[in-house]
């Protein structure tokens, strides 16, 4: 007896006006979420998931070419306004935004939601001299 197993995927609807970008910018690599209004997944991509490999992925040029994918994409779903969270120091922060505009969608919001420790680890005990 053998068994078939059912592929499942998820059934995207077509009339999502307003989601969020969930930008990612590490030193190593740009990752890009697009979610609708209640956190589902609707397209996301790296930089590396786009082709770069190495030093490459953590350059502005990357990001703007994962943007630029992942806003194809959120027209042909129907999206026409984003809000954008910023998270990470990496290179490809500035240039991710600027593709979104480029790209027609309205940024309706930008924010950055970077951790920022209030007190962190403990320091290293000082040093000898």
């Amino acid at each position: 007896m053998e068994k078939k197993i059912k592929k499942s995927t998820k059934k995207i609807s077509n009339n999502i006006s307003h989601a969020r970008a969930y930008i990612t910018a590490t030193f190593n690599n740009t990752i890009v979420t697009l979610t609708d209004n209640l956190g589902n997944t609707l397209a996301w991509g790296s930089a590396g998931a786009a082709g770069f490999k190495g030093a490459r992925k953590s350059t502005p040029y990357a990001a703007t070419t994962v943007v630029e994918k992942i806003a194809r994409s959120a027209r042909d779903i129907g999206v026409s306004s984003i809000e954008i969270y910023l998270k990470g120091p990496g290179p490809g922060r500035d240039s991710s935004i600027r593709a979104f505009k480029a790209a027609g969608l309205n940024i309706s919001m930008i924010a950055d939601v970077t951790p920022i420790p209030h007190n962190g680890p403990r320091a290293n005990k000082r040093r000898r001299t």
